[in-house]
């Protein structure tokens, strides 16, 4: 019996390409998924990676990234699932200061972290180490009109079948990632 997975979580389709070559391995999220008992947790553990494109912004990623965002005045008829992701680790990221130690994580520029800090300061901003995998034959999705709005999750109406799919990253290198973003999130 093959693994199939029928929830997506909809990113960027250039933060998906990044998390797919193995260039990034972490989100950034302020709350609003789901919290219990004052504990940021997702909703789901394993998910597939469902590409946007209309509100990918040029200037919030760094810029050798850019000229892989195009401009969209609306979401494509169908989407390209090219892989999916299991949470590995969730923490709090307590300044802005050590957050940047970790620039070459990931794809996103000054102003996009920049938002993220100061939005709702209040509230925590938390790190998501994802260990993605990339499929082996990707699934062709039609983009129906229940997958529109600005929401972080998606259930497909057709679940994907995630086998055969590669890990992006060796078991070695989630490590050495998980350390440092360990390091970043110990108090100080």
């Amino acid at each position: 019996m093959s693994k199939t997975l029928s929830i997506g979580l909809k990113e960027w389709a250039v933060v998906c390409d990044a998390l797919l070559s193995g260039r990034q391995a972490i989100l950034l999220r302020k709350g609003g998924i789901y919290e219990a008992a004052g504990e940021f947790e997702l909703e789901h553990r394993e998910f597939l990676l469902f590409p946007t494109f209309l509100h990918q912004n040029p200037d919030s990623v760094k810029s050798v990234w850019r000229s892989l965002i195009q401009p969209h005045a609306s979401e494509p008829a169908s989407v390209q699932i090219q892989g999916w992701a299991q949470v590995q680790w969730i923490g709090r990221v307590e300044s802005r200061r050590k957050f940047d130690l970790l620039d070459d994580l990931h794809l996103w520029d000054t102003p996009l972290i920049d938002m993220r800090f100061n939005y709702r300061p209040d509230n925590p901003l938390y790190m998501i180490l994802l260990r993605a995998w990339r499929l082996e034959k990707p699934a062709s999705i039609a983009v129906d009109a229940d997958y529109a709005g600005c929401r972080s999750w998606v259930p497909l109406k057709t679940a994907v079948n995630i086998e055969p799919s590669r890990p992006v990253l060796a078991e070695e290198q989630m490590a050495r990632i998980q350390q440092r973003l360990l390091g970043v999130c110990a108090p100080e």
